[in-house]
């Protein structure tokens, strides 16, 4: 029976696992409860299952990691999202982390599959057999999983700083971390999206100072963002950005990195020798 379902078919049930949480989770705050963290983790968990299955029949199909145009970039940073918070989601202890999460990788992993035009062209041995390169690319996308955890722990802390602005602290406000926590584990994913992100650079960049004109718009987008993370973190360390601007800063350099994922899908932008091979 399930051997006829295609990797967009699982994909597909993977975003309405999403999407059922992200609704039971929405169902519980309107009236005025706590999302069950069980209930809300096994969903995610769920999800993240059928969506790993998805990934795998395409990377089969692909011959690759699954990175070849917008659809599967969407895909896989929505997946590495969802990895990170079934990572950290039980040590943070917070029903509405698992919430948002929910909320994000349906939106990502539905509104993808929603887009026809996004898959309309896969590209296959897209690295070229070369494992590094692969590499390259998997450890960038699962950077930007890190930075979409970053947003969903952003927008709380933007939550909690409106609800003890306006001393509303009775209701859903109360289901949120502390300002502190949330600022705590904003700055480790901030640490950690740059490390990643800084290692992806350092291995792809052996391949482009082979040869400068291998070096396309996403690289030059790749290191925009990079550098830009950084200097965030850098003045979050110096606490130079803090509270609502270091939060809101998070939100907007996530929303410039997947504005960018259509560019670092393009299929006319040069790979390295070795992937053209």
């Amino acid at each position: 029976m399930f051997e006829h379902l295609t990797d967009r078919n699982w994909l597909w049930l993977a975003g309405e696992f999403y999407l059922v949480g992200f609704l039971l989770g929405t169902w519980s705050l309107w009236r005025g409860g706590r999302p069950s963290g069980l209930v809300m983790y096994g969903l995610v968990t769920g999800g993240y299952m059928l969506q790993l299955l998805g990934l795998y029949l395409r990377g089969r199909a692909v011959g690759g990691c699954p990175l070849g145009n917008t659809f599967e970039l969407f895909q896989f940073t929505a997946w590495s999202a969802t990895s990170l918070y079934l990572l950290i989601g039980v040590k943070v202890r917070s029903s509405l982390l698992g919430y948002f999460t929910a909320c994000l990788s349906a939106a990502l992993t539905l509104v993808s599959l929603a887009i026809p035009a996004w898959d309309a062209t896969r590209r296959t041995n897209l690295f070229g057999g070369n494992p590094w390169i692969e590499f390259h690319a998997a450890l960038a996308l699962f950077s930007y999983g890190v930075f979409a955890l970053l947003t969903l722990t952003a927008v709380m802390l933007l939550l909690r700083n409106h609800s003890l602005k306006h001393k509303r602290l009775g209701g859903w406000f109360s289901f949120l971390p502390s300002i502190i926590d949330l600022d705590l584990i904003s700055v480790r994913l901030l640490g950690t999206g740059v490390t990643l992100l800084a290692a992806s650079l350092a291995v792809g960049s052996v391949y482009w100072l082979q040869d400068l004109s291998r070096i396309g718009l996403p690289h030059l987008f790749t290191i925009i963002i990079w550098a830009a993370y950084a200097i965030t973190l850098l003045l979050r360390l110096k606490g130079w950005l803090i509270s609502r601007l270091f939060a809101w800063a998070g939100i907007t350099l996530f929303a410039a990195a997947m504005l960018s994922l259509p560019v670092n899908s393009n299929p006319h932008a040069k790979p390295p020798v070795e992937a053209r091979r």
